[in-house]
């Protein structure tokens, strides 16, 4: 049986992961609940992991994976056991807008236990590549992953320079479509009209800068009417 605060930092993690596709770092976790020190989380978190319910990813910043949630926390809105990783091998670029197509009907909504999403192919987290507008296939998505009736696709990550927000070379990432975004938000953002990549956005007066999260590669800024947000991660789906 899990503490109080087990449960409550469990709950975070899942409810931060659902949100943004990546775990919260342990200073937002010392902040949620609440306690003076960060090793009062390391604490949490080994006691989480020694009985089962999550995983540390070696050799990563801020990657944890939750493998499954104690039964009170399940149903509802919650996900049930974590991801589902696959691999996808995308089909080549195709030069012109990134516009991906809509589903057919509406999207489920967030409690449904998969929906299936339309895999576009390749985004670079690192050098952008030419943007991609075929759909390759499709891959079943934890509906609680997803943002309400929103519409949302999926990529697979090409390069490494995202790798310090953990989302690694060969991670499946789910997007959901717009074309805005807040500062600190990671997109996909279409350079030019014809190069895609992800990477996280700030705005700087009239300019929009495109952060990597790797010291090895430099933040891209470009005026604003050159970058065109496609969309915002909300999921990462990863295989091992």
């Amino acid at each position: 049986m899990l503490t109080r605060k087990q449960i409550q930092l469990l709950e975070f993690i899942q409810a931060r992961m659902a949100r943004d596709g990546v775990s919260p770092s342990f200073d937002e976790m010392k902040l949620a609940l609440d306690l003076r020190s960060k090793s009062g989380i390391h604490r949490l978190v080994t006691a989480l992991e020694e009985r089962g319910f999550i995983r540390r990813l070696p050799h990563r910043a801020r990657a944890l994976e939750i493998i499954r949630l104690p039964d009170n926390m399940r149903g509802d809105d919650r996900a049930d056991g974590g991801f589902t990783p696959r691999v996808i091998a995308g089909d080549g670029p195709a030069r012109g807008d990134f516009r991906p197509p809509r589903p057919h009907g509406a999207m489920p909504i967030v409690d449904s236990p998969a929906v299936d999403l339309p895999v576009m192919g390749r985004i670079a987290a690192g050098v952008p590549i030419e943007a991609i507008s075929e759909v390759s296939h499709h891959i079943a998505v934890p509906g609680a992953m997803l943002k309400g009736r929103d519409h949302h696709y999926a990529l697979e990550v090409r390069g490494d320079s995202m790798i310090d927000a953990g989302i690694n070379d060969g991670d499946v990432v789910i997007i959901r479509e717009q074309d805005h975004a807040e500062n600190g938000d990671i997109v996909v953002a279409l350079v030019d009209g014809a190069e895609a990549t992800l990477k996280r956005f700030r705005r700087r007066g009239g300019m929009i800068a495109l952060e990597a999260a790797n010291t090895s590669f430099e933040t891209r800024v470009l005026p604003e009417d050159r970058v065109n947000v496609q969309g915002r991660l909300v999921g990462l789906l990863r295989s091992y």
